[in-house]
């Protein structure tokens, strides 16, 4: 067990520290070497994604991210952006599908904005495209219009290929859950969207035994908000998954509780919190660990096909809120409010119990 230990940004470096705390309760052998990446890339090396940092990557069995990401980050150039790093890194080792799973924890219900009867029970999630779109798509940049403004462009674009490929990572997901994908774009306006939709379609029936249905992103939006538990595995591209995916994180009650998972063509993946570098809460000890944690679980299913160890992982994540820690993102009356370290420490805690 090799893996790449990236910690960032901001939160990046707390939670991932809390994580590392677990995986040396469950797979004390594991071998880990950090390496700088995003702002921490550029203070070390002067580029968001340093060579040392790549060739790591490619070397290791799987990868550990914290989080990329400072405060006013679209006011410098994107060559040198923090978060132009995580794209670069995802680019290079062809991470085309991003998993985020969004379930209810029972002892978080209260938590969420939304009514009791709407999570309880919440099982879904988002496989979002990671490569293409709007997000890589070319050209992109500046430009002056006739009327002497400037002018912002980016290409929204895919190829048959990219849609497949991400298409059958979804059939596969949902064949091992609930059996229904629900497909997401935008193709009564966008042409990307009218051959993603085409190609979905047409991949489909290679999986006669999972139900496929089609939403544009809009309503889906609204569905997701309004009737959640319909959903079991939702495919979309890289641009309508990225929002999608943190507004599913508030029916959980925190994006603070989300991990997710980057695969490409082998079992090699990049695992990480959704939440992002937060530097307002940067330095405090009051990030919520657990998304990271969790994180950290899914790379041992996945990469390392330990599913004894991530059962262990997410049972004691369900003690520790079952005894009422909570970070304050997930804090209610009555509960006990602890810190990012506190939190990590109950995790490792809870293991230890398991294993008395």
């Amino acid at each position: 067990m090799k893996i790449a230990v990236m910690p960032g940004d901001g939160i990046g470096t707390e939670v991932v520290a809390q994580a590392l705390k677990v995986l040396r309760i469950v797979a004390p052998h594991a071998e880990t070497q950090e390496a700088p990446i995003g702002e921490a890339g550029i203070q070390a090396h002067g580029v968001p994604l340093p060579a040392p940092t790549l060739e790591l990557a490619r070397k290791a069995d799987a990868i550990l991210f914290g989080s990329v990401g400072v405060a006013d980050e679209a006011d410098i150039p994107r060559e040198r952006r923090p978060g132009t790093g995580l794209l670069q890194l995802r680019e290079a080792l062809t991470l085309y599908a991003n998993f985020r799973p969004a379930y209810m924890f029972p002892e978080l219900i209260g938590a969420s904005t939304l009514r009791p009867e709407v999570v309880d029970g919440l099982d879904l999630v988002i496989v979002r495209e990671l490569n293409g779109d709007a997000y890589f798509g070319q050209p992109r940049g500046f430009e002056t219009n006739q009327a002497g403004e400037r002018v912002g462009f980016n290409t929204m674009r895919y190829s048959e290929s990219e849609v497949e490929r991400v298409a059958r990572a979804a059939f596969e997901c949902a064949r091992r859950r609930s059996r229904k994908v629900c497909s997401v774009d935008k193709a009564n306006v966008l042409e990307a969207s009218q051959l993603w939709r085409e190609v979905v379609t047409r991949v489909g029936p290679d999986y006669p035994d999972v139900e496929l249905s089609h939403l544009f992103v809009d309503a889906a939006a609204m569905m997701l908000m309004r009737r959640p538990k319909q959903f079991d595995v939702i495919v979309t591209g890289n641009l309508f998954g990225d929002i999608l995916s943190d507004a599913a994180a508030m029916l959980t009650g925190s994006i603070g509780m989300l991990p997710s998972a980057s695969l490409g063509y082998n079992r090699k993946g990049l695992y990480e919190p959704v939440h992002g570098s937060a530097p307002d809460i940067a330095g405090k000890d009051i990030a919520n660990p657990l998304a990271a944690i969790l994180s950290l679980a899914m790379m041992l299913r996945e990469s390392f096909e330990m599913e004894d160890a991530a059962r262990r992982v997410e049972q004691a994540v369900r003690a520790v809120l079952a005894a009422g820690y909570r970070t304050a993102d997930i804090h209610q009356e009555g509960m006990r409010s602890v810190g990012t370290r506190d939190m990590g420490d109950a995790v490792v805690e809870a293991l230890r119990k398991q294993a008395a």
